[in-house]
């Protein structure tokens, strides 16, 4: 349990919009850098493996791989270097926290993907009706 004084002064730097997505999803953070007095926006893709904490210390991990060497950064969800997380895919998985794919190799780490069914025309309209 958070104290009330310290969620009272950090709710000025918590972000209005957070960005809904959650572990197993491919996501693309945008993550902005600071290059002397340049500052740019990269891009980081990866599956979501873990959310931890609460309030302005709520983190989340992406893991990734390049060049067959496994890849995973830490993002802040309220840090102002966090531009926006798009998410590219959802994913189906049963477990809160994915560090099991650190060990998995080929086709063995990937993690399936969530089929969500749309509603056909004539679906939304007998919803409609019905209420």
């Amino acid at each position: 349990m958070r104290h009330p004084l310290i969620e009272i002064a950090e709710q000025p730097f918590l972000k209005s919009v957070l960005p809904e997505f959650s572990i197993g999803d491919t996501v693309d953070v945008h993550c902005r850098i600071v290059e002397g007095d340049k500052e740019r926006v990269q891009i980081f893709n990866g599956v979501v493996i873990a959310r931890q904490g609460a309030g302005i210390n709520e983190r989340f991990f992406v893991r990734r791989i390049v060049a067959n060497e496994g890849v995973e950064r830490t993002f802040l969800i309220h840090s102002p270097n966090v531009v926006e997380v798009n998410v590219r895919r959802r994913g189906k998985v049963r477990r809160a926290k994915l560090f099991y794919l650190r060990y998995r190799v080929g086709k063995a780490r990937k993690v399936r993907e969530l089929r969500v069914q749309k509603k056909s025309k004539a679906q939304r309209e007998l919803s409609a009706a019905s209420a």
